[in-house]
This record gives C-alpha cells, structure tokens and sequence, in this order.
C-alpha cells in the first residue's frame, strides 16, 4: 500500500477515520474536502459500543473520554403523559462497553487531528465536479478545472456522493412523510447523562446533553404529507415545531418555546448502493448504505467501514481484491442495521390500540425483566470489527 496513491473525497467521520487506519498502516493518504475548514454543521450523536471500540484501535480512546460524555441509559417516555415506558440501563448492564454522547463537530475536530498526526494530508476548498472510472486509475476533476489521478480512491462523500454516481449512476431517493427539526440549547443545570425518547402518535422527540452537560441536544421528528428538501440548512419557523407537539409534556415543550431557529430537513430512504467498488474505486458511510437517524447508527457504521475497509486492503496485494472482501464482510450487517432503523420510526411513532399493547408490554419488561430489550441488540453493540470484521 505505501507504494500506492490513496485519496479519499470527503473529511467526514467515515473520511478521516478509514484516513487514519490507512496512514497508521503506512499508507500514504491524501483527503480532499469542499470545505474551506474542517468544521461541522451538526448537532449530537451517539457513539455506541460497536464504534467506540473503532475508535480505541485507532488510539483516540482517551481522546474520545475527554470530548464525549458517557451515557448513563437509555429512556422511552410517553411524549403526552410523561410516563416512562422502559429504560435501557447502559451503565449498569454493560459497564465496559461505552455509550457516549458527542456534539459532531467535536468528534470531527478529533478525527481530523489523528489523521493528520498519523501523516495524512487534508486539502481543503476541493469541491468534486465528476469521477470518471475506467480502463486507467481513477481519475476526479474539482470545481476549479484541476485533474486528480490516484491509485486508489475512496468515496467517504456522503448522501449525494460523486463515487457513488460513478459507481451505480443516479438513485431518486423516497421521502419517508417524515421532517426532522434539530437544535441545541443551553443546558439546565442538573441534566442527567440520558438519551429521552418521547414518543407520541405519528411523532417523537430525542433529547440529551452534550459538550459535558452544558448543552441540550434535541431533535424533533414528525410524520407530515408535505415534501421538505433533504438539506442539513434548511430552517424553520419554531411555531410550526411548537404546534407539532403542543400536547407532549411541559419539560418537553418548555425546550421547544426555547428554540429560535430550528434547523428542518426532510427524512429520505436511500437504497443502499448496489455496487460499492469497481475500476479502482470504492465507497463507504453514507455514500454505500445512508440510514435513516432512528438507530443512531449513522456514524457508528462509518467508523466499522473505515476499520473493515483498511484492514481488506492491508490483506490484499490486489485492491480489488480488498474491496470484494470489505464489501462481502459489511454488506448483510448494514443492511440489517439500516432496515431496523426503518422499523423504529415505526415503533416510535404507534397510536391507539396498539400503541397501548405495545407500550403495557415494554411496561412489563422494564419492571420485572429490565435486561431484556437490551440483550435484543447484542448482535448490534456487541459487535467488534477490530477482532473479527
């Protein structure tokens, strides 16, 4: 691989991650980002255990324990009466297998300053025009005329990836009927390490803090027949959020009348891609398998591609070689992380009778068998692609 160009379009998380698994096995990388700064526009995540223990092969460990926060749980909670429907005890049932909580921009600024510790270039203001993928090495033209040609090249460039139009040509996404409000907020004082889902009919809202507890973080999702563009800059009028949950529980509410200038994007159901790799190139995060934010697996999935994705290649004398291999090793468990995010809108957003039965059920299970719900996603958070793929 040293004897190899390598660029990877895109300083995301999916990017600088598989950017310095590569370096650290003595790659020599080069990132190419629009942007004219690493930054990111976000809000929160979670990085559950799965992902954090990419992040720990990639010695940023420590890192990670001083820019996230670890959560204590995980809580369902009647959006209308405030009951609580069942809590997901992460700290008690699972003490070694981190839960944490990062504003993005934060986990991006680490990411960025391993890769570049590890000898990865980052060029900024390098917008990409076209990839063409042929007979030769792949080649990327930017938006300023100039011409890339690499050995290698690894598509980390998100929904509306370039690589992956090359790769596959262009797919019409399918809009759920559901709209996504997100902001942040000072925190109160006092606020529990806690990811709260309040789930009401045909909508739900997930709050918890950041940045130590010293911000709230809220997303707001809603069902609606209205078309709203797939865009992470779009803003709202926030009496269109406060109508969406004027019946939720005061605390909730109290957040909402808090919020100025919420950010609003359409929900959208991308294919995961057919063909991930081909004539040198090779595509990863949400440029393969976008999901839908109900599993909190976006960014966790990244970090198991970039792990998997460099390790194929370290494997292989051929490239295409690695590339089979990283697609055979992800390809059945994406698929099934991104149809159970498709199964908890659903879950999240149930009403009348069968919201009743179903929320009596998790009832009983949070009092009498609270482990339960939790060992259902052992196939998910007990996973680790450092040691096994």
């Amino acid at each position: 691989m040293s004897a190899r160009r390598i660029t990877i379009v895109g300083a995301g998380i999916a990017g600088l991650a598989v950017a310095r698994a590569l370096a650290l096995r003595g790659a020599e990388v080069t990132v190419l980002e629009q942007a004219p700064e690493i930054r990111e526009v976000g809000a929160g995540l979670q990085i559950t255990p799965n992902g954090h223990r990419v992040i720990e092969a990639l010695g940023l460990g420590g890192e990670a324990a001083q820019e996230g926060q670890r959560a204590e749980a995980v809580e369902l909670v009647d959006g209308e009466s405030g009951g609580r429907v069942l809590r997901l005890d992460l700290l008690q049932q699972r003490p070694g297998s981190p839960f944490r909580f990062f504003h993005r921009a934060d986990l991006i600024g680490m990411l960025a300053n391993g890769a570049r510790a590890a000898g990865v270039e980052i060029r900024l203001l390098q917008k990409i025009d076209s990839v063409t993928l042929g007979d030769g090495p792949p080649r990327i033209r930017t938006a300023l005329g100039d011409e890339v040609e690499t050995d290698i090249l690894i598509g980390a460039d998100g929904l509306h990836s370039k690589v992956r139009e090359a790769l596959n040509g262009r797919v019409a996404p399918f809009f759920t009927h559901q709209v996504a409000w997100r902001a942040t907020l000072p925190a109160d004082p006092g606020i529990r390490p806690v990811a709260q889902v309040f789930m009401g009919a045909g909508r739900h809202v997930v709050s918890y803090p950041l940045r130590g507890g010293h911000l709230r973080n809220v997303v707001a999702v809603e069902e609606r027949r209205h078309w709203a563009e797939e865009s992470w800059s779009l803003t709202d009028d926030p009496l269109a959020l406060r109508i969406a949950f004027e019946d939720f529980v005061p605390e909730v509410r109290g957040w909402l009348d808090r919020i100025e200038r919420p950010n609003l994007w359409g929900l959208f159901r991308h294919p995961v891609a057919v063909r991930w790799h081909g004539g040198g190139a090779v595509i990863l995060g949400d440029a393969a398998h976008p999901t839908l934010p109900f599993l909190a697996q976006g960014a966790n999935m990244a970090l198991e591609d970039a792990w998997v994705l460099a390790d194929c290649l370290m494997s292989f004398k051929a490239p295409e070689d690695g590339f089979a291999d990283y697609h055979a090793r992800r390809a059945a468990r994406v698929r099934r992380i991104v149809e159970a995010a498709n199964a908890n809108a659903k879950n999240y957003h149930m009403s009348g009778l069968r919201r009743d039965l179903a929320h009596g059920l998790l009832r009983v299970l949070d009092r009498f068998a609270p482990a339960t719900m939790l060992n259902r996603f052992d196939w998910l958070y007990g996973a680790d692609v450092t040691r096994n793929g």
